[in-house]
């Protein structure tokens, strides 16, 4: 599928998927209908209605095999941001036993994380140019600030403690991310599923190639569900289109000054 496409708001999306659908659909009724006289007309109506269910339910299992793995990215990429969110939270909350200096920077180096992640690394992996070669460099060094700190006592040095883990788990998960947001469906997989369904659409034309009206309504219906399954398939198969940085920028409290 076409990155201009899987690109495009919504709306839009919507709107070119269902009209090609139709058109491929009217196309192919207007072809067999052409084709459907003397010998061939005898041919087309050869051709057993039995054989519909069949492609139908192909059509159907190669949706539902293609949406387990986009709608499994979708939720990997909502867990891993809610994950990388809690765990700034807690290094926010849990900076708070320190010193204002040092709690000051802290704030500061986690702010600048997230301002990084949503307005450099969101636009790169909605189109899947993001990559693990850039390196998170505020969430970094809050890690080594938060090493350089020196506990007045064992409650400070236990807080020292969380902090560090909370910080290795805000990273994991902001790699999770990023790596989520690099995957992307194969191109035999869009051909499968298109193909599949036009070989259906000729089926249905092919059957009902003497009945004007049956063959307008089936084929529309059909179109219609390739149109409904293809988009919700785009809609998500680039996760972080779909999923945005809201929860980081709810981290950003009133703490942080």
């Amino acid at each position: 599928m076409g990155d201009w496409l899987l690109n495009l708001p919504m709306p839009w999306m919507a709107l070119v998927i269902f009209l090609t659908s139709y058109l491929v659909a009217g196309s192919i009724g207007f072809v067999v209908t052409t084709l459907a006289v003397n010998e061939r007309a005898k041919g087309f109506k050869a051709v057993s209605p039995g054989m519909l269910p069949p492609l139908g339910i192909l059509f159907a299992l190669l949706v539902g095999f293609i949406a387990v793995e986009v709608w499994g990215n979708f939720d990997k990429a909502k867990g891993a941001v809610m994950t990388e969110a809690s765990a700034l939270r807690a290094v926010v909350l849990l900076a708070g036993a320190f010193p204002d200096e040092q709690r000051t920077r802290i704030y500061a180096l986690v702010n600048r994380h997230i301002d990084e992640s949503v307005n450099k690394e969101w636009p790169k992996m909605t189109q899947r140019r993001a990559t693990l070669a850039t390196l998170p460099t505020a969430l970094i060094e809050a890690l080594h600030v938060t090493f350089g700190l020196k506990p007045a006592d064992d409650s400070q040095r236990a807080v020292q403690l969380e902090m560090v883990k909370e910080l290795h788990t805000a990273l994991d998960a902001r790699r999770q991310r990023i790596v989520i947001s690099e995957s992307a469906l194969g191109t035999v997989k869009w051909v499968g599923i298109l193909l599949q369904g036009l070989c259906t659409l000729v089926a249905i034309a092919m059957v009902h190639s003497d009945n004007r009206l049956a063959r307008a309504i089936t084929l529309t219906l059909f179109a219609t569900g390739i149109a409904l399954s293809v988009l919700l398939i785009a809609a998500y198969s680039r996760p972080f289109t779909s999923v945005g940085p809201e929860l980081l920028k709810q981290v950003i409290a009133s703490e942080v000054q």
